[in-house]
């Protein structure tokens, strides 16, 4: 995994691989005065206690792969190391575990704030576009709580919920996707 490039000491969060191969802007742009990631609603499919990993996928799982990279970072454009990010979504057919913990997962950012999760894109359900849900909490700091869109999805203009500052940047890998999302935390540095 590449660690962030440093430009005149702020780590550059944008990647430049657009949807469609344009340049895309930061997302979200750090800059000492610019807003940190915005939160959103929890919904009604968050459970505690989710086991620690870094990959959402079992064998069989059925799904296109998808492997989410980033990196999480305070007002000031620094890492954070050990921050702890908790995924949770629907399978492939639009729906939760809420008996067990099928596609919920939390892990720690390592030493330079970067975090790499493997899952699947997640599918549709009445009423939302494809997303997935997170918690993003700096040691001893207030939990964000948000949500990360697709680029691209039919479905972004009539969310009600959605929020094009959340979206990913993802593109196609083969048959599976990577997309990338750096977060930044209302965390003085």
């Amino acid at each position: 995994m590449a660690v962030p490039v440093t430009l005149m000491g702020v780590p550059a969060l944008a990647r430049t691989a657009g949807a469609r191969g344009e340049a895309v802007e930061a997302t979200p742009t750090c800059d000492d005065g610019d807003d940190p990631t915005i939160p959103q609603m929890e919904g009604p499919y968050f459970k505690p206690n989710s086991p620690q990993r870094t990959s959402l996928v079992q064998p069989g799982t059925p799904g296109v792969r998808l492997t989410v990279t980033g990196y999480v970072f305070g007002l000031a454009c620094k890492p954070i190391p050990r921050a702890l990010l908790d995924f949770w979504q629907a399978d492939a057919y639009g729906t939760y575990d809420n008996t067990g913990y099928r596609f919920r997962g939390h892990q720690f950012t390592d030493a330079n704030g970067a975090f790499r999760l493997s899952t699947i894109v997640p599918g549709l359900y009445p009423g939302r576009t494809r997303h997935l849900h997170v918690k993003v909490q700096a040691p001893g700091r207030p939990i964000l709580t948000t949500q990360l869109y697709f680029p691209g999805e039919p479905r972004n203009n009539t969310d009600a919920i959605f929020d094009a500052r959340l979206l990913m940047n993802v593109r196609s890998v083969g048959n599976a996707k990577e997309a990338d999302f750096d977060f930044v935390l209302n965390v003085p540095q």
